[in-house]
């Protein structure tokens, strides 16, 4: 009845799968349900993808079998949604929470009261400040933000633009007959321009010595850009291999017919992948088993839409289009919506600067004076006592100014930024993130509260160490690499690596494993109730004393 209503309401975007009001069984909530729901390939009825005509072009009698394969295969996935032999991640056409089309939008009453405690606290702040100094602001934190604008953006713009040599690269790697190919020379030689790329951009902001706004913003964009192009090269190195395999097969006598190795499903969680197995598939006769072949590895090249096929994505206007659409993992193409909402980019671009304007209050007069005071009173105190006293303090008064800008960057992020890019690109899928206020223990905040990060590290770590690992040191692996990440972004801010953002970080593996136990597993709505306090208390605790013992400027 909910979804007969929801679609009553919203008949002009019918074909749009909307999150549930409904926490389903399946925390990583919301999978496509193009199935279920009869989405066309690109998530509205009858819409072409914008790539491809979605015709099918007539083979030749003469075609070789590796051509005949593919045709075929693209057929088969514009029919159905198949397993992969690369984990893909599964897109489809759906809104976020906070859309208005969405069906949690009766949970929009608590997001408009959010704003108007916000507003309260805006005025009540210029009030204050009109009293005391004259002016309405104070100006610490605006002129840090400011502070060589066109050097930051020039850098960036030069940091995204080099990723563009990935798509030579494997052009070259792909064209190779000897040394170059992709799983020969083209795989080292593509980790060691990756490698030369983050520790120039890394060490880019130090070089020029920005302050540490503009150097966390840097850091991070660099991190994210790094993980589009590790997604693109080493997709398409994937995809490479497999075309020369594919071609190989038209002259059987001299080409390898090993069985291809199945991967995890892309909704398979992290901890649910198991090692990939060969499958046993009884064989009548040798030709039948070198059909299969084929149709796996041609059903590898085909988009999961079926309208593309590799290598028809090697294009600068393909890779500009991945750059600017808000998801980490490449694939051949994503589902689109029909046409462009100008208005909505207008909104989600006010709403951007609005949150920022936001942050910049919110750490002016509540974050930066507890900081400082706090750092003063450290320089005079030499009793364990008192400062233990002064810390305690000081985070308590963080308390209420973390938990605003905390729920302030996830906005900024996951709502607004990603939100505008998808609007530009027509990338149809805006499930960014999940219900995560809802999450019982730290995997499952993990998988909704950054959906895109996620399935990067399922994907291309977590997926690729699994069938060389245990499940355990699979999973101690990503934490490894997001807790570094964490740790090098945290190093921006106070110009010093002490390890703290690392180590706490890693110690969210004991915490799972003890939210795991019986005694706290089955206790839902106390883990609930507590969940949140240890993210904001973490945050508070950690950057209190990072900022207390390194002292604030």
């Amino acid at each position: 009845m909910a979804q007969t209503t929801a679609h009553q309401h919203h008949d002009a975007f019918d074909g749009i799968v909307r999150p549930r009001p409904v926490k389903p069984g399946n925390p990583m909530v919301l999978r496509a349900q193009s199935e279920e729901d009869g989405l066309k390939p690109n998530g509205l009825p009858g819409l072409p993808s914008g790539i491809s005509s979605g015709r099918s072009t007539p083979l030749p009698p003469d075609a070789p079998p590796s051509a005949k394969s593919i045709s075929s295969a693209r057929k088969q996935m514009r029919a159905q949604h198949k397993h992969r032999l690369f984990p893909t991640v599964e897109y489809s056409a759906r809104v976020s929470h906070f859309d208005p089309r969405s069906d949690y939008r009766d949970f929009r009453g608590f997001f408009v009261l959010f704003w108007i405690g916000l507003a309260i606290m805006v005025i009540t702040t210029m009030l204050r400040n009109i009293k005391d100094t004259g002016f309405p602001f104070r100006v610490g934190v605006w002129a840090l933000l400011i502070e060589k604008t066109w050097q930051l953006a020039l850098s960036d713009g030069a940091m995204v633009g080099s990723t563009a040599l990935s798509l030579p690269l494997h052009r070259l790697f792909r064209q190779s007959k000897s040394w170059l190919k992709w799983e020969k020379g083209g795989i080292y030689i593509q980790s060691i321009y990756q490698i030369l790329w983050i520790v120039l951009w890394i060490n880019w902001p130090f070089m020029l010595n920005w302050n540490w706004t503009a150097q966390v913003f840097f850091t991070l964009h660099t991190i994210t850009i790094f993980m589009k192009m590790h997604s693109y090269a080493f997709y398409n190195g994937h995809l490479s291999t497999t075309q020369h395999r594919l071609s190989a097969l038209d002259n059987p006598e001299n080409a390898s017919t090993a069985a291809a190795v199945r991967y995890p499903r892309a909704s398979t969680h992290l901890h649910e992948m198991t090692i990939p197995e060969e499958e046993t598939i009884a064989r009548k006769d040798d030709d039948e088993k070198l059909s299969q072949l084929r149709e796996d590895l041609a059903l590898e090249l085909t988009s999961p839409l079926g309208q593309v096929t590799y290598p028809q994505n090697l294009s600068i206007s393909n890779f500009a289009d991945y750059v600017l659409c808000p998801t980490l993992c490449y694939e051949l193409e994503y589902p689109r919506t029909e046409q462009r909402q100008p208005l909505e980019i207008v909104w989600k671009t006010l709403a951007i600067f609005g949150c920022i304007f936001l942050l910049t209050i919110t750490s002016e007069e509540f974050i930066v004076p507890v900081l400082h005071d706090a750092s003063i009173r450290l320089e005079n105190i030499s009793s364990l006592s008192e400062t233990l006293l002064i810390l305690s303090e000081s985070i308590s008064l963080l308390l209420f100014p973390f938990m605003v800008t905390f729920l302030l960057v996830f906005l900024v992020i996951f709502e607004y930024v990603l939100g505008a890019f998808a609007e530009i690109t027509c990338f149809a899928d805006r499930h960014f993130y999940s219900d995560w206020w809802n999450s019982c223990d730290w995997l499952e905040f993990s998988r909704e509260w950054n959906i895109p990060v996620h399935h990067f590290l399922r994907r291309h770590v977590y997926g690729v160490s699994r069938p060389y690992m245990s499940r355990t040191m699979s999973t101690v692996v990503t934490f490894l690499l997001s807790a570094l990440a964490h740790e090098l972004v945290l190093g921006c801010i106070t110009k010093k690596l002490r390890g703290y953002g690392f180590l706490a970080q890693m110690l969210q593996l004991p915490i799972v494993a003890l939210q795991r136990t019986e005694y706290v597993k089955g206790k839902k709505l106390f883990n609930v109730r507590r969940f949140p306090l240890y993210i904001y208390r973490g945050i508070e605790m950690l950057t209190g004393f990072r900022m207390c013992a390194s002292g604030f400027r």
